[in-house]
C-alpha cells in the first residue's frame, strides 16, 4: 500500500474528516478553513489530532 488515511480532528473546531498520510497539497479543515495536514516531500505533517488509521475497503 502506498500509504494511509487518517481520521482526524480539527484542532480548531473540533471536526472531524479523513486525509491522505502522504498529501501532496495543504488539507484545510471543511468547516473552519484550519489547515490539517502540510506536504513535507514525503509523509505529510499532521497538524491535527489523529484518531485512526481508516482502512481501504475491499
Amino acid at each position: 500500500m502506498a500509504g494511509n488515511f487518517y481520521q482526524v480532528r480539527c484542532p480548531d473546531c473540533e471536526n472531524e474528516q479523513v486525509v491522505y498520510g502522504k498529501a501532496a497539497t495543504e488539507v484545510a479543515c471543511a468547516v473552519c478553513g484550519h489547515v490539517l495536514v502540510r506536504p513535507t516531500g514525503g509523509k505529510a505533517a499532521i497538524e491535527g489530532e489523529v484518531l485512526e488509521t481508516v482502512e481501504r475497503g475491499a
